[in-house]
């Protein structure tokens, strides 16, 4: 077996192709892997990426996935690193090897059998899953978006609930064509707005039994007193606003206690019926990360990390993105990186740079976290937001025109890590085209 200090080249492993992850391999690849000075592996148990921010939009069926998915195998190919199909397992720091578990296809059928990856350079990207805090019945009965595959099923699943109450001779059930969001964060209140509008244009192709404002409701619950607690008060009674203009129902100060089949249960013993129910309250990273290999976790299976990014047991192991426990020193005192996509973003650029300078043996640098601001879409309505963050006190508050460029643009920086500008550029004219002459929402 080939070790470590025998290998031509430097092994660079990447486990997880989130918006980080996926980032980091491209640029690696574009750099040293272009120039043969490393090898650059990535291992992903999916085949295509999706920028997670816009699952929401796929779920609400206005956003074409085919469009905007990646190609793991293609990007590898063109980006000089190499992609290998699998789901991590297992980490043996001594032997410096990444356990992944064999691949099994929708049929039942082995693809690949389990395998070993060795490394000298490992970077842990795998995101975060939602975090249901134990509460009964969210696994059998709530949908989540954690992927492509859970926004795809909720949005046949939407449509199919529509063409069901279409169809049927008999009175609607009380919990037919109700959607429970439970968490008002970013991604509730996002999927709230655009399914308030999706949901009027699948029953405007034809489904007339269907009265969109009588027969279909949606409502948001959140624990905390406000909708997107994270943002300033005044965003979140902006955004409370619209939703009730536009019908959703929101929900503060309620404390989900039971999901059932049927519906919600609240703490206060109250009922809401729901054909749909979402649970986007709350994040984790993977269950497979608590204490894998020795190194340390928060309570929420983050990674520890130094302020270099690597690992607080192993300089060889770095971790970024929402499975990183990274110090955000402020204020005065130590907070935690939030799990943002822009944060993913600057730690894979920042990342590049530490393991060229590692390459090189040079001191690594420390990685500082620049608060841009939380921006929320609210579909065609409205977007709201406050630009620049922690760097001017989070004063800045933006909405309407200017917050919707601002909210495109951090999915244009994505595609621009991913592709460079001849391609983004000629893919941004393509869609306007087709958006011209195809329904402005998924009907299947």
């Amino acid at each position: 077996m080939t070790t470590a200090t025998d290998h031509p080249r430097h092994r660079i492993v990447i486990v997880g192709g989130g918006a980080g992850g996926l980032e980091l391999a491209t640029r690696l690849g574009n750099t040293l892997g272009r120039r043969a000075q490393a090898d650059i592996t990535l291992i992903e148990r999916k085949r295509t990426h999706v920028w997670k921010p816009k699952l929401h939009e796929i779920a609400a069926g206005s956003m074409d996935m085919s469009a905007h998915e990646v190609g793991y195998l293609a990007q590898s190919h063109w980006h000089h690193f190499r992609y290998r199909v699998g789901e991590m397992v297992g980490l043996d720091r001594e032997r410096r090897e990444v356990l992944v578990a064999p691949h099994v296809d929708d049929e039942g059928q082995q693809v690949t059998p389990q395998r070993a990856f060795g490394y000298d350079t490992l970077v842990m990207a795998v995101g975060s899953q939602s975090n249901d805090f134990g509460t009964p019945g969210v696994r059998e009965y709530a949908m989540r978006l954690e992927s492509s595959v859970d926004a795809l099923r909720f949005h046949s699943r939407m449509v199919n609930a529509c063409i069901r109450a279409h169809a049927q001779t008999t009175p609607l059930r009380p919990e037919q064509l109700q959607v429970v969001i439970i968490g008002a964060g970013a991604t509730g209140v996002e999927l709230a707005a655009e399914l308030h509008r999706t949901t009027r244009e699948v029953v405007a192709f034809g489904l007339d039994r269907v009265d969109a404002d009588k027969d279909i409701r949606v409502t948001v619950v959140e624990a905390a007193p406000r909708v997107l607690p994270a943002l300033p008060p005044r965003l979140s009674q902006a955004t409370e606003d619209l939703l009730a203009k536009l019908g959703v129902e929101v929900r503060t100060n309620a404390k989900v206690s039971e999901v059932l089949w049927d519906g919600v249960r609240l703490a206060d013993g109250q009922f809401l019926p729901a054909e749909l129910v979402v649970w986007a309250a709350g994040v984790k990273a993977p269950d497979f990360l608590k204490d894998i290999a020795g190194l340390e976790t928060n309570r929420v299976n983050q990674l520890v990390v130094r302020p270099t990014l690597q690992t607080s047991r192993d300089e060889n192991i770095f971790a970024i993105g929402d499975c990183a426990a990274c110090a955000w020193p402020q204020a005065g005192e130590a907070i935690l990186v939030p799990p943002r996509a822009q944060a993913a973003h600057q730690q894979a650029t920042h990342l590049m740079r530490q393991i060229r300078r590692q390459l090189a043996r040079k001191p690594l640098v420390d990685y500082r976290y620049r608060d841009f601001g939380s921006l929320v879409s609210l579909g065609e309505f409205s977007t709201v937001g406050n630009m620049m963050g922690g760097l001017i006190g989070g004063n800045l508050m933006i909405e309407g025109l200017f917050a919707r460029l601002m909210y495109l643009s951090l999915y244009k920086m994505h595609e621009l890590a991913l592709h460079g500008f001849p391609k983004v550029a000629l893919d941004t004219l393509a869609r306007l085209i087709v958006r011209r002459t195809e329904p402005h929402v998924k009907l299947h």
